[in-house]
């Protein structure tokens, strides 16, 4: 039986107590356990509520500030945007499923290193870091395929929800809205009422 995540408590001095070692620890520590792949949940010492999310952003924003941020504001300025977007919960999936597919290469190729090089050691990890110098442009040319392949999908997926869009609302002809068919216009083969083509003057005489 797997042992439950590592509780650790956070309290109003905003220090974080890990209750598995009994005693306070950083952001850093935290870091660690993250990057031990050990589960662990943060919770607020007096009401109990879940703060796991708020203290790995926490993290994130002192990587991002620390010299060598992995998202350009352009990035930012679009995550920013998608929040209350319709499309928010998809981006989210599509992420997310984006991090697990990363990760498993991650995994695969440090167990292709462990084969090659034995166990990490100080050695090992400077070989490591010269074998992916050597492969970053076609580890580069891979993920521009991807990430062109995954834009073409995105494409696709909106011409099929504006198909779809054009299919659910074409027999309602609500006014104004002319980007669809059926809606503000008339339906094919209609006699336009009489006074459609008559100008305000002519109205205004009858």
């Amino acid at each position: 039986m797997s042992e439950p995540p590592r509780l650790i408590k956070k309290y109003p001095n905003r220090r974080l107590y890990d209750t598995k070692t009994s005693v306070y620890i950083t952001l850093a520590d935290v870091k660690k356990l993250v990057m031990g792949g050990e589960e662990f949940h943060v919770v607020d010492a007096k009401t109990g509520e879940d703060l796991t999310r708020s203290i790995l952003l926490q993290i994130i924003l002192e990587e991002e500030a620390a010299g060598a941020p992995m998202f350009s504001s352009d990035v930012l300025t679009q995550f920013i945007r998608s929040y209350g977007n319709a499309m928010q919960g998809m981006l989210g999936a599509y992420l997310e499923r984006n991090m697990q597919l990363f990760g498993e290469i991650q995994k695969s190729m440090r167990e292709q290193s462990q084969k090659l090089y034995g166990e990490p050691t100080k050695l090992n990890e400077e070989l490591w870091k010269q074998f992916m110098s050597f492969q970053g442009p076609a580890m580069q040319s891979l993920i521009s395929a991807y990430m062109e392949q995954s834009r073409n999908v995105f494409q696709q997926m909106q011409e099929q929800l504006q198909n779809q869009t054009r299919n659910m609302f074409s027999g309602f002809p609500f006014p104004g809205f002319h980007g669809v068919p059926g809606f503000g216009a008339q339906p094919a083969g209609a006699q336009p009422s009489p006074g459609d083509n008559k100008t305000p003057g002519e109205e205004k005489k009858s």
